[in-house]
C-alpha cells in the first residue's frame, strides 16, 4: 500500500470518527431530551391526575350545593306558600270573638223560635176558637225564623269566611288524619304499645260503633295502636274487615299477653273494658279537644268536639273494596242526590223504653222547614227525603201523606232492621248503608238517642267545614256515651219563676241534660246544686280541652 494510500485511508477514518462521534452526540443529546421530555410528561401527567382529582371535588361540591339549592328552593318556596296563604286569608280570617258572637245570634234566634213554637202550640189547645190567629201567627214566626236564619247564613259567605272555612278545615283535617295514620303505622309493630279493643260489647250496631270509637280516642290519648279484636262479632262472621279496612297497614295483631286497664296501662298490651267501666279515667276523655288545636276549632266549628269525633270516624269507617262498589251502586241506582234531607224513624225495640215515639208528622215539620229556607235561595227540582228506619210501614205512610216530595229508601233494609233478624249480614249491610245515607244528606231530622242518627251525624262532620247545625233532634242533644260531662256557661242572669225553674248568675257552670226544644233547657247548677229548667239563650256552650300527642314532626 503506498504513501497515498494510506493518507487516504487515515482522511475516511477520520471522518467517519466524526460521523461516529457527531451521531453519538446527537444519540447522547436526543436521549437527554427524552429523559427531559419523560420527566416533563410525567410531571404533565401528576398535574392533570391532580387537576381530575380537584375536578371530581368541584363536581361533588357543585352537586352538594345543587342538592342544597333545590332545599333551599323549596323551604323557600313553602315558606312563600305559606305567607301567600296567611297574606290571602289574613283579611278573611274571622277572630274567634267575631265567630262566638254570630254563633251566639244564630242559637238565639233558634231558642226564640223554639219557645214562639211551643208557646203558641200549648195556647192552641187550651183555647181552640183562637186556631186560626194563632196558626197566622207560627206561620209568621216560622217565616222570621228562616229569613233571620238565611240573613246570618248570608253574611257569614259575604264575609269571604266560605273560602277559609274550606281552607282551614281541609287543613286541620290533613293534620289529624296524618297523626292518626303515624300512631296507627308503627316502624316496629313488635316493640309498639298497643290497646285492644274487643268488638263483643252486647248492643245494637250504633252502640258497638260507638265502642270501637271510643277505644280509638283512648288509643290515641294514649299514644298506643289500635288493634280490634272481632272474634266472633255478632253482626259479621267475616269481623271488622269483612266490611271495613284495617285501621293498620303495619300492625294488626299482637303478641303475648295483656294487662287490663285498671292494673298495669303501662304494659305493652292494654286490654279497653266498656266506657262505663273505665277506671281510671284518663283527661282526653269525650268532649275534650286538643289543646294545640283549640282555638282553630272554636273559630271553625259550632261544636269542636263532633269536628274532632268525626275526624276517627273518617279515619276508622273505611270500606272495603267490594262493600264500596256495593254502596256507590245502591246510591246510583236509588237517585240520591243533593239537596236531600235525611230523617230516621226508630219504631221498634227501644221505643218507650229509652226514647219515645214520634209521628212522621213531627219528622216532616222541620223537613218542611228546611225546604222552605232553601228556597229562599235557590229553584228546588224536587223535594227529597232519605228515609231510614226500622219500621217498613213508615215508608207507604210518608207517601200517603206527603206527595209532593220524593221519597227514597231501600224497603228491605226496613224489614232486615226487625228485631227477630237484626243480627245478619243483610242487616249489617243495610244499617251500613243508611249511616252511609244519613251522613251524606244536607240535612237531619232524626232522635239523638239514636246512635245509629249520631253516627251518622258525626261521620257527616268530616265532609263539611261546619256541619254542627245541619240536623234536628226529635229528642236529645248531641252526646257521646259515657262522656266525662257537658257543660254550659251562664251569659245572663236568671230567676227562676216557677218551681221547675233554677237561679243563675253570669259564669255559673251548668251540666247540660237536655234542650226541650221550647225554649228551656234542662241542667244542674254547679255552684248551686240545684237541677232545674233555665232559659237556652242564657248560656254557652264551654269547650274542654286535653293534652293529645302532636307529633312535632309532621
Amino acid at each position: 500500500m503506498t504513501r497515498r494510500s494510506w493518507r487516504y485511508l487515515l482522511i475516511l477514518l477520520t471522518i467517519w470518527l466524526l460521523i461516529l462521534a457527531y451521531m453519538g452526540w446527537n444519540l447522547l443529546v436526543l436521549v437527554e431530551d427524552s429523559n427531559k421530555n419523560q420527566a416533563a410528561l410525567d410531571r404533565k401527567d401528576r398535574h392533570v391526575d391532580l387537576l381530575n382529582t380537584q375536578n371530581q371535588r368541584l363536581k361533588q361540591m357543585v352537586s352538594e350545593l345543587e342538592s342544597q339549592k333545590e332545599s333551599l328552593e323549596s323551604q323557600i318556596l313553602s315558606k312563600e306558600k305559606k305567607i301567600q296563604t296567611l297574606k290571602r286569608f289574613s283579611d278573611k280570617k274571622p277572630q274567634v270573638i267575631h265567630e262566638k258572637y254570630r254563633r251566639r245570634a244564630e242559637n238565639e234566634v233558634r231558642e226564640i223560635f223554639y219557645y214562639l213554637s211551643a208557646e203558641i202550640t200549648k195556647i192552641n189547645k187550651k183555647i181552640p176558637q183562637a186556631k186560626k190567629q194563632l196558626t197566622h201567627m207560627l206561620k209568621m214566626s216560622e217565616t222570621l225564623h228562616q229569613m233571620l236564619t238565611n240573613d246570618l247564613e248570608k253574611m257569614n259567605s259575604l264575609d269571604g269566611k266560605s273560602k277559609w272555612q274550606w281552607s282551614e278545615h281541609e287543613e286541620l283535617s290533613r293534620i289529624v288524619q296524618e297523626r292518626i295514620k303515624k300512631l296507627q303505622n308503627p316502624k316496629d309493630c313488635s316493640t309498639s304499645k298497643k290497646l285492644i279493643c274487643q268488638l263483643n260489647k252486647g248492643c245494637g250496631y250504633g252502640c258497638q260503633v260507638h265502642h270501637v270509637l271510643y277505644c280509638f280516642i283512648v288509643a290515641f290519648g294514649s299514644q298506643r295502636t289500635m288493634i280490634i279484636d272481632s272474634t266472633g262479632w255478632r253482626y259479621s262472621s267475616s269481623g271488622w274487615s269483612g266490611i271495613f279496612l284495617q285501621p293498620s297497614e303495619t300492625c294488626t295483631s299482637y303478641t303475648g299477653g295483656f294487662s287490663n286497664w285498671q292494673r298495669n296501662n303501662d304494659a305493652q298490651n292494654v286490654i279497653l273494658p266498656i266506657v262505663d267501666s273505665l277506671y281510671p279515667r284518663p283527661p282526653y276523655m269525650p268532649m275534650a279537644v286538643p289543646e294545640d288545636l283549640a282555638d282553630r276549632l272554636s273559630r271553625l266549628h259550632g261544636h269542636p268536639f263532633v269536628w274532632w269525633i268525626g275526624q276517627f270516624a273518617k279515619y276508622l269507617f273505611r270500606y272495603n273494596a267490594n262493600v264500596q262498589k256495593e254502596i256507590n251502586e245502591k246510591r246510583e241506582r236509588m237517585g240520591f242526590k243533593s239537596p236531600i234531607v235525611g230523617i230516621q224513624v226508630r219504631r221498634t225495640d227501644k221505643i218507650n223504653t229509652e226514647a219515645a215515639r214520634h209521628e212522621v208528622e213531627e219528622y216532616m215539620y222541620w223537613v218542611q222547614l228546611y225546604y222552605s229556607r232553601l228556597g229562599l235561595n235557590q229553584a228546588i227540582d224536587s223535594k227529597r227525603v232519605y228515609v231510614a228506619s226500622d219500621d217498613p210501614s213508615v215508608f207507604p205512610e210518608l207517601q200517603r201523606k206527603y206527595p209532593d216530595y220524593t221519597f227514597i229508601s231501600d224497603q228491605d233494609i226496613s224489614k232486615s232492621a226487625g228485631i227477630a233478624s237484626r243480627y245478619s249480614d243483610a242487616s249489617l249491610h243495610g244499617v251500613i248503608f243508611d249511616i252511609q245515607m244519613l251522613s251524606e244528606c244536607d240535612y237531619l231530622v232524626c232522635t239523638f238517642s239514636s246512635q245509629v242518627c249520631r253516627v251518622g251525624y258525626e261521620i257527616m262532620q268530616s265532609k263539611h267545614p261546619d256541619a254542627s247545625r245541619k240536623f234536628q233532634s226529635l229528642d236529645d242533644i248531641y252526646y257521646f256515651g259515657g262522656q266525662s260531662g257537658h257543660n254550659v256557661r251562664a251569659i245572663l242572669p236568671h230567676t227562676a219563676e216557677t218551681r221547675e225553674e233554677i237561679d243563675l248568675e253570669v259564669g255559673d257552670l251548668i251540666g247540660i241534660a237536655g234542650n226541650h226544644w221550647d225554649g228551656y233547657s234542662k241542667g244542674t247548677n254547679h255552684r248551686t246544686g240545684q237541677m232545674g229548667l233555665y232559659p237556652s239563650y242564657k248560656v254557652e256552650e264551654v269547650m274542654e280541652t286535653a293534652q293529645f300527642p302532636t307529633f312535632d314532626d309532621l
